[in-house]
């Protein structure tokens, strides 16, 4: 059977979608191959697979990319993680259908912090909602929990 097909997309591709796609292929990746993706690429954030190691999670060899590098896979969904991306998000042909889950940006929340442990503290906090969201993911195309109309 072939694998659902998702596309994490966020901002810069550096946090939420490096970690929801390292979360999916870890919990799900017998049923759905997953990738992430900017609108702008960033770089993959340190912190980001610091937390993921923590969890057991390695994320330290994917690569922050532009979402037009993915855009000739069939993804059966996109999920924008980011209210930025949700407004960016190009139009993807086919069968593609778009879901928002936005999460907190930890970089951003974390500027305002001033010790290490408080930084990491958010950061772990997105990376388990996170997990949970990918926990709940549809193993099939059109199960009515990706569709952000019902």
């Amino acid at each position: 059977m072939e694998k659902l097909k998702i596309l994490f997309l966020c901002t810069g591709n550096s946090c939420r979608s490096q970690m929801a796609e390292g979360w999916t292929r870890t919990l799900k990746g017998d049923k759905i191959e997953a990738y992430s993706a900017g609108v702008e690429v960033h770089g993959v954030n340190p912190l980001a697979v610091k937390v993921m190691a923590e969890a057991g999670v390695d994320i330290s060899s994917q690569r922050s990319k532009h979402v037009s590098e993915l855009m000739d896979i069939p993804f059966d969904y996109v999920v924008t993680m980011c209210d930025e991306a949700y407004q960016t998000c190009p139009v993807f042909p086919g069968k593609t259908k778009r879901f928002h889950a936005g999460f907190d940006d930890p970089p951003h929340l974390a500027k305002s912090l001033k010790s290490e442990e408080e930084i990491l503290q958010v950061f772990r906090r997105v990376r388990d909602e996170i997990r949970k969201f990918v926990e709940n993911l549809p193993e099939v195309p059109g199960d009515p929990k990706m569709d952000p109309y019902k």
